[in-house]
């Protein structure tokens, strides 16, 4: 007799999958993920499932928000705008921290967590988890100002 699979199988295997792939990314564009490196990650197709453009823009994000990826119409293959706090502007060295936790969005939609984002962004980075939080966190409260 087999086992059915629950939806905590399923958020186990979401999660693998997302540090799976965050690890690709960094073996192939590693070890140092800056500005030219996010740009070439957002034109591969095999890592980003969708076209997303970097937009510094805060007039669609929320209060103390510091990124959020909008789609650009009713399929996902539409592409997304990536809505990044103007104040990362001038800090090209940080928009990749804010740029991967957003991306799990675009390519799982709403079935991902913040756990999963924070395990995506840490892996792509090559960071431990808490590290890439603490940055998080840091950021986001420059933000808030």
């Amino acid at each position: 007799m087999s086992r059915q699979l629950t939806a905590e199988d399923a958020r186990q295997s979401l999660t693998a999958h997302v540090a799976a792939k965050g690890a690709e990314i960094h073996a192939k564009f590693g070890p140092r993920i800056g500005w030219p490196q996010l740009l070439q990650i957002l034109q591969d197709r095999t890592l980003v499932r969708y076209p997303c453009e970097i937009v510094f823009d805060a007039s669609q994000l929320q209060p103390g928000e510091m990124a959020y990826p909008i789609g650009q119409g009713p399929r996902p293959e539409d592409g997304f705008k990536l809505y990044v706090h103007p104040y990362f502007m001038t800090q090209p060295e940080r928009v990749p921290y804010v740029v991967l936790y957003q991306l799990v969005l675009v390519n799982y939609g709403a079935f991902v967590s913040a756990d999963d984002a924070e395990t995506f962004g840490a892996s792509v980075l090559g960071l431990p988890k808490d590290e890439y939080y603490a940055a998080l966190c840091q950021m986001a409260e420059e933000v808030m100002g």
